[in-house]
């Protein structure tokens, strides 16, 4: 039998955590300090999530603003589908121990008390099961982190790594459909880290919803999605994806100056022959690249989807459309576009992502000549 209940589906498909334009200053000697701005960020139930930034980068305070210890100076925060921004102190304490599950880099185990009655406090503060279930439920929680035989020890008995279990078993005590660590394995060793995540990878297995907080992008590459998060803004992921070689700093000013478009299914977003202006990457549903053949009826040579990007060719050959893009018909499509003066003023800024495009470039349009059929 499952340690953990069965995830409820949303059936109105929102998202399980929702910042929407979120905006927070503190107040400082020196004037307001601008902490986050214009944070967007959405998290699926069931997505295994890593956020990463510098030190002072907005890390602490995004996380702050999920878990309701601190509140936007504007925007909306709405985890499972609560308003965390409209709850006050003595309901948010009560909604965060029964929604979230908080896993610190230090541990913050209470040193006085054994490790099982640390893993029960949250029961007991929540009232989630009975009394006389408690005890058992954490010692099913210690056998999943492999701890059942530490129970009655105090916590200074164990090791760093079994101290950050042990803080994972408790915040799975209330069986959150929410985990949140931040910097989980900062003070571990890399054998015990990997143990670590993997223990994360199997509670997203179980069906929960797991974010780490992190500097460490070797880390946030394991997990299924990274928001970047510079100088409080989030880098767009896909942009992110498609130019790993640019600083984080270039990054967020090609997240700045791209364009988000939408198009229904079915509509033609580009025309082959017409001039070409923009870059652009594909963020949502599916996009058919169609080929003009002499001839014969038109071809449709690939499909590109959330993460793959068209436009590249085009820039390097002619400033002309060598094909028509259209939206599937399977659904609506989102692209963010960069024009050209500005995907050149990126690419000027790295020689390695303008080569990786010019060598993709002059691959597609090999591949383009071949499927039109036409003599090179």
């Amino acid at each position: 039998m499952s340690l953990f209940s069965k995830p409820e589906t949303n059936s109105n498909h929102c998202p399980m955590i929702d910042l929407q334009d979120i905006h927070k200053y503190y107040k400082t000697a020196v004037g307001d300090f601008h902490a986050l701005n214009s944070v967007n960020l959405q998290i699926n139930a069931g997505e295994f999530v890593s956020v990463i930034g510098k030190s002072g980068s907005g890390k602490s305070t995004l996380l702050n603003m999920i878990t309701g210890i601190d509140r936007p100076s504007t925007g909306e925060v709405y985890v499972n589908d609560t308003a965390v921004h409209k709850l006050s102190e003595n309901r948010t304490a009560r909604w965060r121990g029964k929604n979230l599950g908080i896993v610190f880099q230090f541990f913050q185990l209470l040193p006085t008390i054994s490790v099982i009655e640390n893993i029960m406090l949250p029961m007991d503060f929540c009232h989630t099961y009975p009394m006389r279930e408690r005890e058992k439920r954490a010692l099913s929680l210690l056998k999943l982190v492999e701890l059942e035989d530490h129970a009655y020890k105090l916590p200074t008995a164990l090791s760093g790594g079994q101290q950050q279990r042990v803080a994972i078993a408790r915040a799975l005590a209330n069986d959150p459909p929410i985990v949140i660590a931040d910097e989980p394995t900062g003070n571990l060793d890399s054998k015990t880290a990997d143990s670590v995540f993997e223990l994360f990878r199997n509670l997203v297995s179980e069906g929960k919803t797991i974010i780490i907080v992190t500097h460490d992008s070797s880390l946030a590459k394991r997990t299924d999605r990274t928001a970047l998060i510079t100088d409080g803004e989030i880098v767009n992921e896909y942009v992110a994806r498609v130019m790993p070689a640019l600083t984080r700093e270039q990054l967020l000013e090609a997240t700045h100056v791209a364009n988000k478009q939408s198009h229904p299914a079915g509509a033609l977003i580009l025309s082959e022959g017409r001039d070409a202006k923009a870059f652009y990457i594909v963020t949502k549903g599916t996009v058919e690249i169609v080929l003009p053949r002499p001839n014969q009826s038109d071809v449709i040579a690939v499909q590109l989807g959330p993460g793959k990007y068209f436009g590249e060719m085009e820039f390097f050959h002619e400033r002309r459309n060598r094909a028509s893009v259209r939206a599937s018909e399977a659904g609506s499509v989102e692209v963010l576009a960069i024009n050209y003066d500005q995907f050149d003023k990126l690419l000027n800024q790295s020689e390695a992502t303008r080569e990786m495009f010019h060598q993709y470039a002059d691959i597609r349009e090999e591949e383009n000549i071949r499927r039109r059929g036409v003599p090179a």
